[in-house]
């Protein structure tokens, strides 16, 4: 008997209604998620083409493109500011539709990409991998209501599926999305949940699959490291990788948190100004960097990974204040590839002190403890580095490397950053009654 209504229930016509939403959402996920990385690519093609045309036009369009991308996030999208992870971890905890719809709403997820494509286009240091972890959660959460899910699938399977599926596109690195969710986003993993994320995932990335074909992130490495060299590089990457991704997430903190009050009062009541300001910088570092900063940075880290191409002086640190000032104007935009570039940088500039160890392997490595210093998720700075690299012959280094990062990192930043920024999203409790 208990076959037979088993049997019933997977021919149900509401058990396949549900199915082919879902099915139906990890696809459009996947889609757009392709879309995405193509407009993307265009908008930062656009920036580069205007400063060949004009080399002083940073100092135009950087000012006026941030703060055109900050009046329309205020504007029309509010919520869709920042990264998209903080909003997505914050909907796992907010109890009520009501206030999820104010973080994931599939018009948050629209002004995400339009806003975000602006602000590449205007020579934003920001990413689109956590912004399409947010357009995924939202259209996850979106569709719900053309089915029936269980409240379990509403408040945390369809929300985490979305987000895992939104990374598993974006870098094709389905692994990845599987474990950011676990490790990230939900820090948490329960096994009914399990084949929601995994199902997601798999749609999604098989998505992605046949519309770009199959590829690696940064391409095919393939290096390795004697045991001599082991000892050298993973202490030298992991503390220094550590140690820098945790200042930058101090500073991410404090450019949310701590900034001096003038400045404070500037963003919070002259917001388009104090964007217009930061855009200016924004320019002046890119110079300063001979236009290295501009953008996600994934140009810069391919051909210092793939080709050994030495960074500019200083670019790790550049790159890394560029992804900064770009945060703290609130325009949507993520921090993933630019912390991969920041990492590849440091790499490229510990491989001039110490020639003797491979150049890929010690890049890989910093990539890696850089990501895991700022994200404190050591097994998703791992899995995501070996499926962007395809490489499995660094894995145990690897693993050494992000592991120590992460103890570093938290003892610069004591809080992991998303789950600090998810916290201005989520209701603050009032003082307990008399």
């Amino acid at each position: 008997m208990g076959v037979l209504r088993s049997n019933k229930r997977w021919f149900a016509a509401r058990e396949w209604r549900r199915r082919v939403v879902f099915w139906g959402g990890a696809i459009l996920t996947g889609a757009i998620a392709v879309a995405f990385a193509i407009g993307s690519e265009w908008a930062m093609q656009l920036f580069r083409r205007a400063c060949d045309i004009w080399p002083w036009w940073p100092f135009v369009g950087a000012p006026l493109g941030l703060a055109l991308a900050v009046w329309s996030t205020r504007r029309w999208f509010p919520g869709a500011e920042g990264s998209g992870i903080p909003q997505t971890i914050a909907a796992l905890s907010l109890p009520t539709e009501g206030e999820r719809n104010k973080v994931l709403s599939l018009r948050i997820a629209f002004g995400k990409m339009l806003v975000a494509l602006l602000a590449l286009a205007s020579g934003a240091s920001i990413g689109r991998e956590g912004p399409t972890v947010q357009v995924g959660a939202s259209i996850m959460h979106s569709l719900r209501r053309y089915a029936r899910f269980p409240a379990l699938d509403i408040d945390r399977g369809l929300i985490l599926a979305g987000g895992a599926a939104g990374i598993a596109a974006a870098f094709n690195t389905p692994l990845a999305g599987v474990v950011f969710a676990i490790e990230e986003l939900s820090r948490s993993f329960e096994e009914r949940t399990s084949g929601v994320i995994l199902t997601a995932v798999i749609i999604a990335g098989v998505t992605a699959l046949a519309l770009v074909g199959n590829y690696t992130y940064f391409g095919r490495t393939s290096v390795a490291l004697s045991v001599p060299q082991m000892w050298v590089a993973v202490p030298v990457c992991g503390i220094l990788g550590g140690l820098f991704g945790g200042l930058f997430s101090r500073g991410m903190l404090f450019a949310r948190m701590g900034l001096p009050a003038p400045l404070r009062r500037l963003h919070a009541e002259r917001p388009v100004i104090f964007a217009a300001v930061c855009g200016l910088l924004l320019a002046l570092i890119g110079w300063a960097s001979g236009g290295a900063t501009f953008g996600t940075g994934y140009h810069e880290a391919h051909e210092i990974l793939q080709n050994g191409a030495d960074p500019p002086g200083g670019f790790f640190v550049l790159k890394a204040l560029a992804t900064l000032v770009s945060y703290v104007t609130g325009i949507p935009g993520g921090i993933f590839a630019p912390t991969l570039a920041v990492g590849a940088g440091l790499g490229g500039q510990l491989h001039e002190w110490m020639p003797l160890i491979p150049s890929g392997a010690i890049v890989v490595l910093s990539m890696a403890a850089y990501f895991s210093g700022v994200v404190q998720a050591p097994l998703t700075a791992l899995v995501i580095v070996m499926e962007m690299t395809d490489d499995r012959s660094l894995m145990l280094p690897l693993m050494a490397v992000a592991l120590l990062a992460r103890v570093v990192g938290a003892a610069v930043c004591s809080e992991p950053l998303y789950r600090s920024l998810a916290k201005r999203y989520l209701p603050v409790e009032g003082p307990p009654a008399a």
